[in-house]
């Protein structure tokens, strides 16, 4: 008998056969299922995304936003596979069918009591080695976001009742309503 037991590597593929309604990432070939997200997360998705695509058009911006649901494949592997909150993309050639190939520019997390450890050390790792430019995570418990700017190597923090800079559009702050 062999006293070490195998350890099964999941691909995008294993994403795709999960039964209808059932969500789940992938990172480093293994799978991480997702809670269904209360009231107040889908509050603050929804808020965050019309901020967003409000700024975006009102200056002519190129970049699009997504809310979950939105496929993101951070790697040119198949054992990578997120769904971020929001994503903020601003190269065009990323965006397909399916998803987005490769980093977000910038990257919405809201916490939930089930995906701290996810959103806070998982996802950060994996979206600073991935290439993306913004990281928040925001954080409802605590009335906190978070801010990691990885081009200027720099992490801020915000409470709720302030405006947040965004690292990538100067000019754009967000509140958190």
């Amino acid at each position: 008998m062999d006293a070490l037991k195998k350890r099964d590597i999941y691909t995008i593929d294993d994403i795709y056969a999960l039964p209808d309604g059932e969500r789940a990432e992938l990172i480093d070939g293994q799978i991480y299922y997702m809670a269904p997200p209360n009231t107040r997360h889908q509050r603050l998705v929804s808020d965050l995304h019309y901020q967003i695509r409000d700024f975006i058009n009102r200056n002519s911006g190129t970049c699009e936003v997504f809310p979950a649901p939105f496929a993101v494949f951070l790697n040119e592997n198949d054992q990578n596979y997120v769904e971020p909150d929001i994503s903020v993309i601003c190269d065009k050639n990323k965006i397909t069918d399916k998803g987005c190939n490769g980093a977000p520019d910038w990257v919405i997390e809201i916490v939930s009591p089930s995906s701290k450890q996810m959103d806070y050390y998982k996802k950060l790792f994996k979206y600073r080695t991935a290439g993306v430019r913004e990281y928040w995570v925001v954080d409802p418990e605590r009335n906190l976001v978070t801010v990691y700017d990885f081009e200027k190597d720099s992490m801020e923090e915000y409470s709720f009742d302030k405006y947040v800079p965004v690292g990538i559009y100067e000019g754009f702050s967000v509140k958190i309503e």
